[in-house]
């Protein structure tokens, strides 16, 4: 894939929710739910549409680039601690969505996005939450808590707008779709 063919579509995505959320991640909507609650999920939704429509090899490449570009803004954006532990969680819970998600491909459009996103979601929130918090007392323990639930419920509606995208755009970039959609 040439560099005029790679998605920056995807990384610019990516890199935006990754520092908007690192952003948001402090400003509180109720005792226990931050605003990043609501934004960083997305950042699974874009990884599954790169790998479903690219491939694994360019969903690595764009979540490589994100979270650089995503590490840089939110060191401007956000609190040290909070950018370096969510650039932690975020590479991680990343490589394991794309490995888990290109193991599921091949079975029905909707078990790789769920499967991948549940579990990612679940090292992305533990990671982030123990680096960024661990220290500070047990104020955030519920929060925590309250933020995987919120991951989990938006990747049940990102299947949504998954499910449209992937399925009209596979196959027309020259991706490696064979797979369900195909």
């Amino acid at each position: 894939m040439t560099l005029s063919r790679f998605p920056w579509v995807y990384v610019l995505a990516m890199a935006i929710i990754v520092a908007a959320s690192n952003y948001l991640v402090e400003i509180k909507i109720t005792e226990w739910l931050v605003w990043g609650s609501l934004t960083y999920p997305v950042a699974f939704l874009v990884t599954d549409l790169t790998n479903r429509i690219y491939g694994a090899s360019t969903a690595r490449k764009v979540v490589a680039v994100g979270f650089v570009v995503g590490v840089v803004a939110s060191l401007i954006l956000a609190d040290p601690r909070i950018a370096l532990a969510s650039g932690t969680a975020f590479l991680v819970a990343q490589m394991l969505d794309v490995s888990v998600f290109n193991r599921l491909r091949q079975h029905a459009w909707w078990v790789a996005p769920i499967v991948s996103s549940a579990l990612s979601s679940f090292i992305d929130n533990t990671l982030f939450w123990v680096l960024a918090f661990f220290g500070q007392g047990d104020w955030w323990h519920m929060p925590m808590v309250t933020d995987l639930l919120v991951k989990w419920g938006v990747a049940l509606v990102a299947l949504v707008p998954y499910g449209v995208i992937a399925k009209n755009w596979s196959g027309k970039n020259g991706g490696d779709s064979q797979d369900a959609f195909s």
